[in-house]
């Protein structure tokens, strides 16, 4: 899944360093990651995983590191599985 969300990462998140030298459970926003560049991430995630981010899970602790991204996407799934 990480990998996964690196690929997305690199694609949306405009990053001025390369995703390949950000750290699993580092900031990403200290990293660069934009308020609306997150938005973009947020799209492609659901689309590469068929998921939807329920409005709980919209904020900035979501998206704070592909650590945390991955945590919330398996929150989401599992979510499903029991719905």
């Amino acid at each position: 899944m990480n990998t996964t969300i690196r690929e997305l990462l690199a694609k949306f998140g405009k990053l001025p360093i390369s995703v390949d030298q950000v750290a699993d459970d580092a900031d990403l926003y200290a990293v660069g990651l934009t308020s609306f560049a997150s938005v973009q991430l947020m799209l492609g995630i659901e689309e590469a995983f068929d998921i939807e981010f329920p409005d709980n899970l919209l904020n900035r602790r979501s998206f704070a590191s592909i650590a945390a991204i991955a945590k919330t996407v398996d929150q989401i799934k599992d979510g499903r599985k029991v719905a």
